[in-house]
């Protein structure tokens, strides 16, 4: 599947909107940084930490240690300024 900003935004939605699965499976095949970050934000939420550590490096980020609000965030931003 292509990544698209609106796919990546959408996960981000589902996931605010309380289905956790549902934005997991979006993201879970994608292959960009941007679905990376979210995907380690999904399971440092959940909290699967290793699983979360793994996906941080993959999209070249540093766990966070404050809120999953902030992070959450910080994400839709970048994605939504920066994603060509």
């Amino acid at each position: 599947m292509m990544v698209t900003k609106e796919i990546l935004l959408k996960a981000l939605e589902t996931e605010k909107n309380g289905d956790w699965n549902k934005s997991h499976e979006m993201v879970q095949d994608l292959q960009h940084a941007y679905a990376y970050w979210i995907h380690a934000y999904l399971h440092r939420k959940e909290p699967d930490l290793t699983n979360a550590s793994y996906w941080y490096s993959r999209a070249k980020k540093t766990m966070p240690d404050y809120g999953y609000d902030r992070e959450w965030k910080e994400i839709w931003d970048e994605i939504s300024k920066n994603f060509k």
